[in-house]
């Protein structure tokens, strides 16, 4: 009878928590990782934007309205006020989405500075912690 060799249940066992104990030291760090890129990209989106909305004011006197929304950086809107200078090719190639896939929010006049942009984040309801928190381009602060 030939003799064979293989791992037995407790070697297999120790790798399996060892395993375990790096999978739960490793994920949090990951995880956070991923958070914190999202909320980057919303502040680099809210630049962008801002920027788009300032030459949008330069050529065309006023900031699209809320009703006109963030689309009249894209193509020029039909509803009052009309840009009257809108530039070919519009100010944005498209209105970015945020991170969790949906639109971004527009006020103007804002209630918190001259123009509002906003997400409600991951849950897409007002209000929430962490990464469901509100997110305006009015808040400087990062989390």
């Amino acid at each position: 009878m030939k003799h064979q060799h293989g791992f037995s249940l407790i070697e297999i066992l120790v790798v399996l928590v060892i395993m375990g104990l790096l999978i739960s030291v490793v994920a949090p760090t990951v995880l956070n990782s991923a958070d914190d890129a999202r909320i980057q990209k919303v502040r680099a989106d809210f630049k962008a934007i801002e920027t788009a909305l300032k030459i949008y004011r330069l050529d065309n006197y006023v900031y699209p309205t809320t009703e006109q929304g963030l689309m009249a950086l894209v193509e020029p809107s039909t509803l009052t006020p009309e840009p009257r200078n809108f530039k070919a090719g519009g100010y944005l190639q498209e209105v970015p989405m945020d991170p969790w896939g949906r639109n971004y929010l527009y006020l103007f006049p804002g209630e918190n500075g001259e123009v509002d942009i906003f997400s409600y984040g991951a849950d897409g309801l007002p209000g929430g912690e962490t990464q469901s928190a509100d997110l305006g381009n009015w808040s400087s602060e990062q989390r």
